[in-house]
């Protein structure tokens, strides 16, 4: 089993659900001028889907070693913008710059490779394979075993696999505390559990960045508890810089260094936790103005291609 991790050493406060989210007491939060230097740089991303525009204008940068979150209302964009930063989408305007190499135009496999690895919203994870095989997928794109090799599973192939999957059961499945489950198919598992196994995957692709989206949707107070502290040690332990989508304001609030706004496509706020929550345009986008007339006039221009 693992050792004692860094959150182990507490100084903790709850989130809105009750679930207790800790930080290291030795390893405070970096404060905005510690934000140097800049793992990945978005600068003026545009998407647009037909008349619709899901991203505009949207730049901010992800700090090396931080935990970044991006939130905002249903529908502002966050998923748009994930699936464009891991290569799913390809931007009609702007720039994407990982380790100050311009990636914008690079195809979803040759940025896994760089080091950028994403979870999904929605589980996508293969249900009648067990949870060691689910994981050893995320190392495709860095295994060099061939076509020929892998038929022969001769040699070469064999020990890479070997090393593999001595990697992961020492590694990733310990770190993850999911041993007792590695032989077994992931249609038998708990939602909480496939969360976790999808997120050893993605640590199997040997990330820089973990692209995490929506990572506590959908669990319980236990499960959002043990979902925090992994990410925080993954901070760190393993030094992984963390980008995130999530709703659970509560737990972004209390784990995040850095924390980014959207609504209708476009960044209103960005900055500490504490003041980008007290900041009035992200209390107006959540709760609204209660004036009808200009979320029409918002509604409006989204659907012509443009925020208001």
């Amino acid at each position: 089993m693992r050792g004692p991790a860094a959150s182990d050493r507490l100084c903790g406060s709850f989130t809105d659900s009750g679930a207790r989210v800790t930080r290291p007491a030795d390893n405070p939060l970096p404060t905005e001028t510690r934000r140097e230097p800049r793992l990945l740089e978005l600068d003026a991303i545009t998407l647009a889907f037909g008349g619709v525009r899901a991203l505009s204008g949207v730049g901010f940068d992800v700090a090396a070693g931080s935990i970044t979150s991006v939130i905002g209302p249903n529908g502002a964009g966050k998923t748009s913008l994930f699936n464009t930063v891991s290569g799913f989408y390809r931007p009609q305007s702007g720039s994407i710059r990982f380790e100050g190499r311009d990636i914008t135009r690079l195809p979803a496999p040759r940025r896994a490779a760089l080091g950028l690895a994403r979870s999904f919203q929605n589980i996508a994870l293969f249900r009648g394979m067990t949870v060691l095989d689910n994981i050893k997928l995320g190392r495709h794109c860095h295994m060099r075993t061939n076509v020929f090799d892998a038929l022969v599973y001769f040699g070469r192939a064999r020990r890479e696999e070997v090393a593999l999957r001595a990697e992961i059961e020492e590694r990733i499945i310990d770190f993850l505390e999911i041993d007792h489950i590695r032989h077994a198919p992931v249609a038998a598992l708990s939602y909480g559990l496939q969360k976790r196994v999808e997120m050893a995957r993605a640590l199997a692709m040997q990330p820089k960045i973990l692209m995490l989206d929506e990572p506590v949707a959908g669990m319980n107070r236990e499960e959002t508890e043990d979902m925090a502290r992994f990410i925080l040690d993954l901070r760190a332990e393993w030094g992984i810089t963390v980008l995130m989508v999530e709703h659970d304001m509560g737990m972004v609030m209390d784990i995040s260094d850095h924390v980014v706004v959207l609504n209708f496509g476009q960044v209103i706020a960005a900055g500490a936790p504490a003041a980008v929550q007290n900041d009035p345009e992200v209390i107006r986008a959540y709760l609204g103005s209660g004036d009808v007339a200009e979320l029409r006039r918002k509604l409006v221009a989204a659907a012509s291609g443009g925020p208001s």
